[in-house]
């Protein structure tokens, strides 16, 4: 697994998530890369047990670090979704299967800072179109 956070500024790097990613582990390793995107990032994340830790809202709120509260069951319209299936089609498109994890993961980095940041900037202004057809569909299927 790996994680990675984008912004309409920058990017943080790819992050090898090595086992199992528990509360500490995110608090520790993975929220302070929140910190270099900015004070006026939104952190926007999923309802994953990780996520909400009590350790990581603690930091969270601490670090006044904005955060969007989404719902459980609530419809996954997180820019990221779409980044991560940017990032496989171009490691498909670019690479022969990898030989090994960390030629993988070399490959992964690659394609993900190949990014355009048009292509992020435009997945991030979305959001509001996002979530009005969201909410025009009753949180039922959009074309997103």
């Amino acid at each position: 697994m790996v994680w990675g956070g984008i912004s309409t500024r920058l990017r943080t790097p790819l992050y090898h998530v090595v086992g199992n990613l528990t509360g500490v582990r995110y608090h520790n390793e993975i929220v302070p890369a929140l910190q270099a995107i900015g004070p006026r990032a939104i952190l926007q994340d999923d309802n994953t047990p990780p996520h909400r830790s009590a350790t990581v809202n603690t930091f969270i709120q601490q670090a006044r670090v904005n955060g969007m509260l989404w719902p459980a069951n609530s419809p996954d319209l997180n820019p990221i979704e779409h980044m991560w299936d940017e990032l496989c089609c171009r490691v498909q498109q670019h690479h022969p299967l990898p030989a090994n994890l960390s030629q993988l993961l070399q490959w992964l980095q690659q394609e993900w800072n190949g990014v355009p940041r048009a292509f992020i900037c435009n997945l991030i202004h979305s959001m509001r179109k996002r979530c009005v057809e969201c909410l025009a569909h009753n949180g039922g299927h959009t074309r997103y």
